[in-house]
């Protein structure tokens, strides 16, 4: 039986968590995630390098992509900032704008500057949508800011109208709530299963999505969410008010053996696909077993050792019957820092079913991470850059960083769902392995 305890940092805001950034950063990232849109900040100049920040994690373009701050300074934050948020509206008429969004940071809100006014008095003297997307940081985490950026999407430019059914289609939901830091690795995988299926995607919310996509949204006869930390409420959304059904809600994402194979199945029986999926499930669990047999993989480190995950719900629930079940490591801790109602229920149904009994911690942040790594004392985490510094001083032998923070640049998308998934992330453990030798006389200063 699994030992589960909520840290206070579930009720608090963690705005401030290294692991977690603002509802402003999520929204953000969001509304980049649309090709050639224009994405203006309501905020002082601080504030908006959420938005920059958000930028790379989109990878969006920028030649194609604008960002705007409205700079609010002492006077706006005092006696409100709708003035300045007007103009910076209108002087973006001389600019080469398809669609903007207008997020908002803390202060203007608390303030009182109504932008869904502004907006809507602008629409008829501009000829690009406004989308008003109420976001301040005090409004939850980044994964909250995605989900309130979604319900604008769905709101302001999705018609109201189903239309008639694309046969075969799917809409996908969420990919960038992901801490795999090459999420879209993940994403194209998904794309090549779904059109190996005979599947059309008609939109993606939100990742180099189209102005025009969002109108084929009611068409789909399905959607996926691709992640268990944010996109539940645009799934709910789209199957009340155009009757899309969910596809693989109850299913962990498709990382390691069985949750792929599972995930495979699900999507072929929906499809109408079955001896598809049966293909690809064949031929990936025969490369991942050839290529370990190959490249002489030595999985005897790994058998028994007790290990803990540090990871969002997208990553980390999935992780675990990876680790216990394929890669014989024996689960002692998981932490979440994040993750839906229906992710928690899920790694509850995980933990029964494999028959390990780990101390499971929800909604951890850095100081509650450490605390329970402290207590557990695995000899390896598999987290990111921040556990690599946190354990030093509770000499834990090795960290495998496999989820964002991360201080690796990557040029290649690399998935995690799938069977080269699978081989990706044994080649990081592996790397990481033999790196904690490299580095046995290095040390590092932590900031925290």
């Amino acid at each position: 039986m699994a030992t589960e305890r909520v840290t206070n940092a579930a009720a608090a805001a963690r705005c401030h968590d290294p692991y977690l950034r603002c509802a402003l950063y999520g929204a953000a990232q969001t509304a980049l995630g649309v090709r050639g849109c224009c994405v203006l900040s309501h905020s002082p100049q601080g504030c908006f390098q959420l938005v920059d920040a958000a930028f790379g994690w989109q990878d969006a373009d920028y030649t194609e992509t604008l960002t705007l701050c409205t700079k609010l300074c002492e006077d706006e934050i005092v006696h409100g900032g709708e003035g300045v948020l007007a103009r910076t509206i209108l002087e973006a008429r001389e600019l080469d704008v398809r669609l903007m969004f207008v997020v908002t940071a803390c202060g203007p809100e608390i303030v009182g500057d109504d932008i869904m006014a502004v907006c809507q008095d602008l629409q008829p003297e501009v000829e690009f949508p406004l989308v008003p997307i109420l976001c301040a940081g005090f409004r939850g985490d980044q994964n909250r800011g995605i989900e309130i950026a979604l319900e604008a999407m769905l709101e302001h430019l999705v018609p109201e109208e189903g239309g008639f059914r694309v046969p075969r289609s799917v809409c996908l939901v969420a990919p960038h709530a992901n801490s795999n830091p090459t999420w879209m690795g993940d994403l194209a995988w998904v794309r090549e299963v779904l059109a190996a299926m005979g599947a059309t995607v008609v939109a993606t919310l939100a990742h180099d999505t189209a102005p025009e996509d969002f109108e084929k949204v009611p068409m789909a006869e399905g959607c996926l969410v691709l992640s268990h930390d944010a996109g539940q409420g645009a799934a709910d959304l789209l199957a009340e008010r155009y009757g899309v059904e969910q596809w693989c809600r109850d299913l962990p994402l498709p990382i390691g053996f069985s949750n792929t194979a599972s995930w495979l199945r699900e999507l072929g029986r929906r499809l109408g696909a079955e001896a598809v999926a049966e293909g690809m499930i064949a031929r990936g669990e025969a490369t991942v077993v050839e290529r370990c047999r190959r490249k002489g993989l030595e999985q005897s480190p790994l058998h028994r050792t007790p290990a803990a995950i540090v990871a969002d719900a997208t990553v980390g629930v999935p992780l675990l019957r990876f680790l216990a079940e394929d890669l014989e490591v024996v689960p002692t801790l998981v932490c979440l820092r994040s993750g839906q109602a229906d992710a928690q229920a899920m790694l509850e149904r995980e933990i029964a079913s494999l028959g390990v009994s780990p101390t499971v911690i929800r909604d951890a942040d850095v100081y509650a991470a450490k605390k329970a790594l402290g207590e557990a004392r695995p000899e390896m985490v598999f987290g990111s850059n921040v556990e690599r510094h946190a354990v030093e001083e509770l000499g834990i032998p090795f960290v495998f960083r496999i989820v964002n923070p991360l201080s690796r640049f990557r040029m290649v998308d690399r998935a995690y769902f799938g069977y080269e998934g699978m081989l990706n992330l044994i080649e990081v453990m592996r790397n990481d392995w033999l790196d904690r030798y490299r580095s046995r006389h290095r040390r590092y200063r932590a900031r925290w």
